[in-house]
C-alpha cells in the first residue's frame, strides 16, 4: 500500500541540518521514493539584548546574542518497507524531527 511521511526539521547548525537532508535524499533514491522537499521553511530569529555591566555603573554598553533556527520540509511518498528504513537514520541531538506519517486514499 502506497504511503507517504512527512518531516519537518530544525536546527540551529546548518551543516548538521544538511546532514540530516543528505541522509534521508541518500535513503529515498536507494528505495527509489518520490521526494517533494526540501522547502525551506522562514528561519525563526531569538534575539537577546543585555547590559554588559548589570549593577548600572559606567556607561550604557550592550550586548546582543542570536540565535537563528532553520526549518525545512520534506514529503516523501513510498510503501511502507521502506518508509520503515527511512526512519532508521541516525540524528544529531541537536536537530529536532516532527514525522507525520499518512496513507493515500485509493479512488
Amino acid at each position: 500500500m502506497k504511503s507517504y511521511i512527512k518531516i519537518r526539521l530544525e536546527a540551529d547548525n546548518p551543516e548538521e541540518l544538511q546532514y540530516v537532508i543528505d541522509q534521508i535524499m541518500q535513503v529515498a533514491q536507494a528505495y527509489n521514493m518520490k521526494v517533494v522537499g526540501p522547502v525551506p521553511l522562514p528561519t525563526k530569529e531569538l534575539k537577546i539584548v543585555t547590559r554588559r555591566t548589570p549593577c548600572g555603573d559606567g556607561s550604557d554598553t550592550y550586548e546582543t546574542w542570536r540565535k537563528r533556527i532553520r526549518k525545512r520540509y520534506i514529503t516523501i511518498y513510498g510503501d511502507d518497507k521502506s518508509i520503515r528504513n527511512l526512519l532508521k537514520i541516525k540524528v544529531p541531538p541537536t536537530v529536532y524531527i516532527k514525522i507525520k506519517m499518512g496513507q493515500n486514499k485509493a479512488k
